[in-house]
């Protein structure tokens, strides 16, 4: 009868079984050359208990470095580092250097890492092993790397998934369905087994653990699968799931000793309690060990990623991928390549989100493998990074995965406090571990300049980067000043706040490289818009003696003619001799005070007396009209028209001399020169009053505008007007601006359409047309309107003299009534003096029938 002492470790994602035989008592000799031969069967856990014996009997230093060695296998770290020390401290003559390499390596293990550190320094400053040296300074680096993270809080707690699914045997390989049930590998026996040569179902075997119901009660008892897919014979593991959850991959693999001597991939067609028969994978397996497959997509292809130690790798077990062809048949293996591999061992890759974990001991770590993480771009692999203390330990640290939510993740680590056979750190145990689901949301509090809160607004939220492509969310709280809500994660968004009767406000919000859940807060404090100017009357009444000043009547540089454009204003005073016929007027003309008296009076009386000649010559009665010259006689007194049109006056200021010359700058004082010369009428005879429209005596604005009745001597003779003057539409809140410099200008075709009569339910649009006349880029922030309306338009900058389109959508299915809507374009301009936003309003409307 044959009796066999089996263990379940996992050393490196190196299946290391501890395997042995009973040996009787012996001799020294006889303990030394059997454990020689356990030795060379791998059957390392006979063969340390050989040497220990024989090593308290004898003494004999030369067996410490061989018990060292094989603790540091079984992953009994106190004990290596125990052998090991003892041998160095015996060396007198400096012969086992290279041991210090592995003492360090037994120290960094146990967490011992400032003690580790100078024992690799000393094997490198000493040692001719240039195969070790590579590692060791990497080893140095971890361990610096524990050192500088050793005061932080770990990155996530870690704890056993659950005292059912962990035996003092190692589990292994976690693995969650698309059900969210728990697969992995293990012995699940509570003991050691004792193997009976009749007796050999001893094989590590899939298992099963069904999710109970309520998430934080775990799991139910474990089953093993059935032997379709746990074969007699074989060890099974390393269990992963297509993403789609209906096909599952595992390995068979047998041993020699504690190591593995054959390991090939299989794939089982079915899901939860329901595996087919497997089949062994085509194209990745081959003349050597193939182990810990995973999922995954590169490229736009699902691919299979495994560790292998191929020949021509860059160390012991490498990364790679295969491409998939058809059901179970893949591509020649291709490796990840120098970023991802390193001269040690890089095993149990998980592939989720295009992200590739990974565990190596040939990167810098906190223990022997370490959990990292590289970012799939499209093209290349990012930098690996460890992630650090919590998934990390000073110990073994693998098999990371995750749920198919992404927020649910298991690993397989040896770290101190799991359940053991032999040492502390000997066996894996499954740790289970929780991602917090980051939330951001976002509250916004309207309120005034007085901060009290403003109810009856309107707070819109649309993703920056995409501004002005689809609908904005829009929320308006009629009885409240409050607004919730949830925003997405990695994306920026600009957010308005609107309410009639207040000039409108933004604010950006991002959400990008939130690591915790997060609450924003946004406040705004809207200013009043204050009440417009009074609107302009439709009509004057003009009485007896009340001088009014006809703009359009202009004279070239010392000359008399009557220019085609002073016809206009000439025709309204004809028009007003025949509707008003006993009406007797004085045509009387000014000049500025500029120049020699007596030449500005006869220059004004032959003005005067060739704009009567027009009248006379269509036929109005030469006694009708008193032609009279003032010349600089009497200044203007600026009206409340005048003085709201430029803030240069206040009404009632007269322009004389001495007014005149007080004004600091030149060209101010030409604007008082330009009002003082001017042609009026007045009715001196006849009705007392008459009615007139406003907007008759206005100056044509697309003509060009000389220097009105400029007299000769004057420092500003041959001056003139701007060639053109921009008119602000009403719908604009640059209206009554009298500074233009610095804003952008919306000119458009036209403002308001009408879409006529419209069937329910019908769509219209209309694309409106602008230009930018101001001096300053156009930036459109948002549009604002109402739930029927879409627009679309652009958000680049419209330079000055540049154009623009805008495109309105109306959808009238909600609608129930005719109705006019308004368009509202909030730039992200601002007014320079006062920081108001710049808005500037369309208006559709339509008849619905």
């Amino acid at each position: 009868m044959r009796s066999v002492l089996l263990s379940l470790l996992f050393i490196g994602g190196l299946s290391s079984w501890l395997l042995g035989q009973p040996i009787g008592k012996s001799s020294y000799e006889t303990r030394v050359a059997v454990a020689a031969e356990k030795m060379a069967e791998k059957d390392y856990y006979n063969a340390v208990v050989l040497y220990e014996e024989a090593f308290e009997e004898r003494k004999d230093e030369r067996l410490l470095p061989l018990i060292g060695e094989l603790n540091l296998k079984l992953r009994d770290y106190t004990k290596a580092q125990r052998a090991y020390a003892q041998a160095l401290r015996r060396d007198k003559d400096d012969k086992m250097t290279g041991l210090r390499y592995f003492y360090g390596l037994s120290l960094k293990l146990g967490g011992n890492y400032a003690e580790a550190i100078p024992e690799f320094q000393k094997f490198l400053a000493s040692s001719p092993s240039d195969s070790l040296k590579e590692l060791a300074q990497n080893e140095i680096a971890g361990a610096e790397l524990a050192l500088t993270w050793a005061n932080q809080k770990p990155k996530i707690e870690v704890t056993s998934i659950d005292r059912d699914l962990n035996s003092p045997f190692s589990e292994y390989s976690p693995a969650f369905s698309r059900g969210g049930n728990l697969y992995y590998s293990g012995f699940n026996r509570p003991d050691v087994i004792i193997v009976e040569e009749d007796n050999q179902d001893y094989h590590a075997k899939i298992y099963f653990a069904e999710r109970e119901e309520k998430a934080e009660a775990g799991y139910k008892k474990p089953d093993s699968l059935d032997q379709k897919i746990n074969r007699p014979g074989f060890h099974t593991g390393n269990v992963a799931f297509s993403t789609d959850g209906n096909r599952m991959f595992f390995t068979r693999s047998t041993l020699q000793g504690n190591e593995v001597a054959d390991s090939k991939i299989y794939f089982s067609v079915g899901g939860d309690g329901a595996w087919g028969a497997p089949n062994e994978l085509v194209g990745v397996n081959g003349d050597f060990l193939a182990k810990h497959p995973a999922v995954g997509e590169l490229f736009g292809k699902e691919v299979l990623f495994f560790s292998a130690n191929i020949e021509g790798g860059y160390g012991g077990l490498d990364l790679y991928y295969a491409t998939l062809k058809s059901e179970g048949v893949y591509g020649d293996p291709i490796s990840l390549g120098p970023k991802i591999n390193t001269p040690g061992d890089e095993i149990t890759p998980f592939f989720f989100n295009g992200t590739l974990y990974f565990s190596s001991n040939g990167l810098p770590g906190l223990g022997g493998q370490d959990i990292f993480f590289s970012a799939w771009n499209g093209s290349m692999w990012s930098e690996p990074r460890n992630m650090g203390i919590g998934f990390n330990s000073a110990q073994d640290d693998q098999y990371f995965a995750l749920d198919a939510e992404g927020y649910l993740g298991a690993l397989t680590s040896n770290r101190p406090g799991g359940r053991f056979v032999r040492s502390r750190t000997c066996c894996d145990d499954i740790y289970g571990f929780t991602i917090e689901k980051i939330k951001a949301d976002l509250v916004v509090g309207i309120f005034d300049a007085g901060r009290k809160p403003l109810n009856g607004g309107t707070v819109k939220l649309t993703i920056s980067e995409i501004l002005g492509d689809g609908s904005p969310k829009s929320q308006t709280n009629a009885n409240g000043n409050r607004f919730d809500f949830p925003l997405e994660l990695d994306k920026s968004f600009k957010v308005f706040a609107t309410r009639e009767g207040y000039f409108p406000d933004s604010a950006i919000v991002s959400t990008a490289g939130l690591e915790q859940s997060k609450s924003f807060e946004q406040r705004f404090y809207l200013k009043q818009v204050p009440p417009p100017p009074p609107v302009e009357p439709e009509y004057d009444t003009i009485t007896i003696q009340q001088a009014i000043v006809l703009e359009n009547i202009l004279y070239d540089f010392d000359d008399d003619k009557i220019k085609p454009e002073a016809e206009s204003d000439l025709t309204l005073v004809f028009d007003l001799m025949k509707q008003y016929p006993e009406m007797v007027i004085e045509l009387s003309s000014h000049t500025d005070y500029r120049g020699v008296d007596a030449y500005n009076e006869r220059l004004s009386q032959r003005r005067a007396e060739s704009a009567k000649r027009w009248l006379v010559a269509k036929g109005v009665e030469a006694d009708r009209i008193v032609a009279k010259g003032y010349g600089e006689k009497q200044p203007k007194t600026i009206s409340a028209r005048v003085a709201q049109q430029d803030s240069l006056f206040k009404e009632g200021d007269l322009l004389t001399p001495s007014f005149i010359d007080e004004i600091k700058t030149e060209e101010e004082r030409e604007r008082a020169h330009s009002i003082n010369r001017r042609t009026e009428f007045k009715i001196i005879k006849g009705p007392t009053s008459i009615t007139i429209k406003r907007t008759s005596l206005r100056k044509q604005t697309n003509k060009p505008a000389p220097n009105r009745n400029a007299n000769p001597g004057a420092s500003s003779a041959g001056a003139s007007r701007p060639a053109s003057v921009i008119v602000i539409h009403e719908l604009s809140t640059l209206r009554g601006r009298k500074d233009l410099k610095g804003v952008p200008i919306m000119q458009f075709k036209e403002r308001v359409i009408d879409f006529g009569e419209v069937k329910k339910g019908e769509k219209r649009e209309h694309t409106f047309e602008f230009a930018n006349l101001g001096d300053t880029p156009l930036q459109i922030g948002v549009i604002s309107t109402c739930d029927c309306t879409t627009t679309e338009y652009s958000t680049d900058p419209v330079p000055p003299g540049g154009k623009g389109k805008i495109r309105v959508i109306f959808d009238s299915t909600e609608k129930e009534h005719d109705e006019v809507i308004d368009v509202d374009i909030i730039l992200d301009n601002t007014e320079p003096d006062t920081g108001r936003p710049i808005i500037e309003r369309l208006q559709y409307k339509y008849t619905l029938r």
